[in-house]
């Protein structure tokens, strides 16, 4: 089968510590001049991509914010596909955060080093914080009630409205392009890709993946990260 269009994670499968290679560049301009789609799907914030990535125009759409946020380049358009979570909500969040770090005797000038990140970020939809604390952002949910949901990636904890994923944002913009998800090919390297990649015709994971993603899908690239992109668009251009 040929399929018409590319889904694409961003950090750990185009890009290498948050950059992508001229290669990988050269790479998905090869797909774009095949008149192919091409779609990145990330949990970032679209103003934080916006300070490594500047190329977004060899993308048809952003989906960002796992799958929260839909942005289309060409026509510099953004679409909510849900509510925000409640400002007390994030408040509650951030003095229960400050709290544990103080009782723990943690740094917030080394945690922010380390991570490059405020103990926890907001976007237009999703609230952002690290590893340990998902179990304090579950039980606040729980105690106030939320339909909210954590999702894990690699470290990061991202907050977002229940049903709101890379899965949901991938099927917003194949609504939109008209286009049936057996024509997507996606790639990724991580828990919170599996499940828009499961949605996918063919599904892909790069060589850096993690066990539990190359275990689920169709092909493994040989090749880590931009590399391994590479080389799936060299295969499904010359089969």
């Amino acid at each position: 089968m040929s399929y018409s269009a590319l889904a694409t994670d961003y950090d750990g499968t185009l890009a290498t510590d948050g950059r992508v290679t001229e290669e990988t560049l050269a790479a998905l301009e090869c797909w774009r001049k095949a008149e192919r789609t091409l779609i990145l799907i990330t949990g970032r914030q679209l103003d934080d991509l916006r300070t490594v990535f500047s190329r977004f125009d060899l993308f048809d759409w952003v989906v960002a914010e796992n799958g929260a946020l839909l942005y289309e380049p060409a026509t510099n358009t953004e679409t909510l596909l849900a509510e925000p979570p409640s400002p007390e909500f994030v408040a509650a969040l951030r003095d229960r955060i400050q709290q544990s770090e103080q009782s723990a005797q943690l740094l917030s000038r080394e945690f922010e080093r380390l991570h490059n990140l405020a103990p926890l970020a907001t976007g237009r939809i999703i609230v952002a914080t690290w590893e340990p604390h998902s179990t304090i952002a579950e039980t606040l949910i729980q105690e106030m009630g939320l339909n909210l949901t954590v999702i894990l990636n690699k470290g990061a904890v991202m907050i977002l409205p229940t049903g709101i994923d890379k899965a949901a944002g991938l099927q917003a913009i194949a609504t939109k392009l008209n286009l049936s998800l057996e024509q997507i090919v996606g790639v990724g390297d991580a828990e919170n890709d599996l499940v828009f990649l499961t949605l996918c015709g063919y599904a892909v994971a790069v060589n850096n993946a993690l066990p539990s993603v190359k275990e689920q899908v169709d092909w493994v690239t040989k090749g880590d990260r931009g590399a391994g992109v590479i080389e799936l668009i060299q295969t499904l251009l010359n089969p």
